[in-house]
């Protein structure tokens, strides 16, 4: 497994080792010491989830706040999505800092992001169906939103129309006020 660390260092783009011949193809989607060995870490994943959006589909940028913040690691297993983190650590040299790559079934690449993230994806292809592990459980009343076009994140979103959005990303915070909202607790 190829291990990249993207420019905030914490969050690592992962590209594994495929096997393929004229049959079709074989990888390790997860091993835990590649994973270990890979990133640094060793989280203990405690729930898998899996969604299919349609193209335009804007989902995030969500986080949960401590003590149920949660670790993901993501990955695209039908068709393409342009995938960001942003740095909502409080302290942070990276605060309020974005990072995004696509993630496909074609490049079959993963991402790690740490707990202390926000995250968010847009779907680019007609369809797109989005695996991920987390670290902790999903937990309601820890959950929260930050806007997707915060201008004070500024994530270059690569947008066709304005995207479809869901009612509770749509009235995501902004970066500000979730920072507030998050040393209150």
């Amino acid at each position: 497994m190829k291990a990249t660390k993207l420019a905030i260092a914490d969050v690592v783009l992962l590209e594994p080792r495929v096997f393929g011949d004229e049959r079709g193809f074989f990888f390790e989607s997860y091993n835990r010491q590649t994973f270990r060995e890979a990133t640094g870490v060793d989280p203990d994943f405690v729930q898998d989830n899996h969604s299919r959006s349609a193209k335009g589909v804007l989902r995030g940028l969500h986080y949960q706040l401590p003590p149920k913040a949660q670790g993901k690691l993501v990955r695209v297993i039908v068709g393409e999505v342009f995938d960001v983190a942003v740095d909502i650590r409080k302290g942070s040299p990276t605060f309020g800092k974005w990072v995004g790559e696509i993630l496909s079934a074609e490049n079959r690449r993963q991402m790690w992001i740490p707990p202390g993230f926000a995250h968010g994806f847009l779907t680019l292809s007609e369809t797109a169906e989005f695996l991920y592990k987390t670290t902790d459980y999903y937990a309601s009343a820890h959950e929260r939103c930050i806007r997707w076009d915060d201008a004070d994140i500024g994530i270059a979103w690569p947008l066709a129309g304005p995207p479809v959005l869901s009612a509770k990303d749509a009235q995501g915070e902004r970066l500000t006020d979730a920072a507030a909202h998050a040393e209150e607790r």
